[in-house]
């Protein structure tokens, strides 16, 4: 599946929670990753993100598409992150 996870968490655990986010999918800006991942990958990636966060003051949004075609994606602006660049 394909996925595109944003998180707003709090400044003291920014840094844990960009770390375990770039095990599992690519970075695209600040608190945004985007991938393709497996569903078990995925259950694994929030079951880890669940330690970190306090999930009555953080929180992780989660938007899914069986696949990337499916999703239209326009970037106004610099892209921080351009996936041409991975080999």
């Amino acid at each position: 599946m394909y996925v595109i996870l944003v998180y707003d968490i709090s400044e003291k655990k920014v840094g844990k929670m960009l770390k375990l986010c770039r095990q599992y999918l690519n970075w695209i800006q600040n608190s945004v990753f985007e991938g393709e991942i497996s569903e078990v990958k995925l259950k694994e990636l929030i079951n880890l993100a669940k330690e970190i966060l306090d999930e009555k003051k953080d929180s992780i949004i989660i938007f899914s598409s069986r696949q990337e075609k499916w999703l239209d994606k326009k970037i106004v602006g610099i892209e921080k992150n351009d996936l041409s660049n991975i080999l």
